[in-house]
């Protein structure tokens, strides 16, 4: 295609190109406000898809099978920084030639709305049955390039519970490409929030199944803190490679960003990483004939200050292997998710101030999910989860609906999902959770008389992307 160019005052080229490279409640209507003059002051049936979808020219359908589960094709997108472009672009060179700029002439946000109705088998005691949640998030996201090798995932959301608008995940990341012995090397660096928010596979906390869940049904008490603890409550910088499409290393490190509360941390403040906490991710991939196959490690260790930010620390190590498979078919496609998370807790600051009666403490996590989905937009998921640690009083205390009576951890059950895409940008989910155990027992788990049966949840959500 034809490129304009004309020389700037400032000694710059600039051209516009078309390319494919390979290479409160009045915040919330402030917020929505926004969203809705976003989406009739743009071109025409620009409401219809996200932001991604208008920077490449192509359908949801290239970069997720459903989203948010990512095809190769989202794989290589995000890996390469979001910077994949079909759309026309404003570029700008030096008098050496050098890009300095790259913008797109479209505009990058987008904005996701969901809303939800949750029911319990039981309700909790005082409180009312059958929940509305609408909505349950509203979100503006920043999503795109930035400029060469720049690009973003950017996400403000209105929680409906909270009543509050905050960051939520992000990742900034610049990538580029070389060849070592004619295999391509993908590398970068990630700027985030969340770790695993940067991980291109859905056996990640993250992005794992289930994808959306009820902001009101009861859900165990303990989780690792690999497992979505520590999200959106830190920053990490991080460096990664992908070489020749086979094996993906990356090594990031985190330290504590707090939202909501006083800055810098204090006596007050809880849950501060002392100094860094490192994190790191290995990855295998292969594909062959209609089969694709990832199996990985993730690894963090954190020492965390519970409260303030002198003194003993509680620290955490994380060590995790999950797996990916993948099966496509002429009339839809088959993944199974399994994933393992071991949790070494040494809670020298918890012990000490009579918090737990264990100096030491272990937490394992196993999830595992099978997704169908077909071609015409329906969906069929199943997953079964596992938790299980040891048992200690002082952490795990007999109370109504979230306690334990018995002081051990351990919950186990199954997430039934029905999923209906009329368009691919608008998910309809029908979602049940069944538990086996919650909080340590089956029955009376709290000590006020309270079954895990009594947990168990049916959730309807609908899911507009735009």
């Amino acid at each position: 295609m034809g490129t304009n160019k004309k020389k700037s005052p400032i000694g710059l080229q600039i051209s516009m190109q078309k390319t494919l490279s390979p290479s409160h409640p009045r915040f919330a209507w402030c917020l929505l406000l926004l969203v809705v003059f976003y989406a009739v002051s743009g071109t025409t049936g620009v409401f219809a898809v996200p932001s991604y979808a208008r920077q490449t020219g192509m359908p949801c359908s290239a970069c997720h099978t459903v989203f948010p589960q990512l095809t190769a094709f989202g794989r290589e997108f995000k890996l390469n920084g979001y910077t994949f472009t079909g759309s026309t672009t404003i570029e700008a060179t030096n008098e050496k030639e050098h890009n300095m700029l790259k913008l797109l002439t479209n505009s990058p946000l987008s904005a996701m709305f969901q809303t939800s109705v949750t029911n319990t088998a039981k309700s909790i005691p005082g409180t009312q049955n059958t929940n509305v949640e609408f909505p349950q998030q509203l979100s503006l996201f920043y999503s795109g390039l930035i400029t060469n090798h720049l690009g973003t995932f950017i996400q403000l959301t209105y929680s409906g519970q909270g009543g509050t608008i905050g960051m939520d995940n992000t990742d900034i990341r610049y990538s580029n490409t070389t060849t070592i012995a004619t295999k391509r090397l993908i590398y970068g660096f990630t700027l985030n929030n969340n770790p695993s928010v940067q991980d291109v596979w859905n056996s990640i906390p993250a992005w794992r199944f289930p994808y959306a869940t009820s902001g009101v049904a009861p859900t165990p008490t303990a989780s690792t803190l690999i497992e979505g603890a520590l999200a959106q409550q830190v920053v990490g910088l991080g460096a990664y490679g992908y070489f020749n499409s086979l094996v993906y290393l990356e090594g990031s490190i985190y330290r504590s960003a707090q939202q909501g509360v006083a800055a810098p941390p204090g006596p007050a403040s809880t849950g501060i990483i002392q100094g860094v906490a490192p994190y790191w991710r290995v990855a295998l991939q292969h594909k062959w004939d209609k089969h694709y196959l990832e199996i990985g490690t993730t690894g963090m260790i954190t020492r965390l200050h519970p409260t303030g930010v002198s003194g003993h620390t509680d620290d955490y190590t994380d060590i995790g292997l999950d797996g990916q498979y993948e099966l496509t078919f002429p009339i839809g496609s088959f993944v199974i998710h399994p994933s393992y998370y071991w949790e070494n807790q040494k809670l020298t600051a918890t012990f000490d101030s009579s918090g737990s009666m264990n100096a030491t403490n272990h937490l394992n996590s196993f999830k595992i999910s099978g997704e169908l989905f077909f071609n015409k937009g329906v969906g069929l998921s199943l997953g079964y989860f596992a938790l299980k640690g040891s048992h200690d009083s002082g952490l795990y205390k007999p109370e109504s609906v979230t306690g334990s009576q018995t002081g051990s951890p351990d919950s186990d059950g199954f997430i039934a999902e029905v999923d209906y895409l009329p368009w691919y940008n608008i998910r309809l989910s029908l979602q049940y959770v069944y538990y086996n155990r919650f909080n340590g027992a089956g029955t009376d788990y709290d000590g006020s008389g309270r079954n895990a049966g009594n947990n168990n949840t049916l959730y309807l959500l609908a899911w507009f992307n735009f």
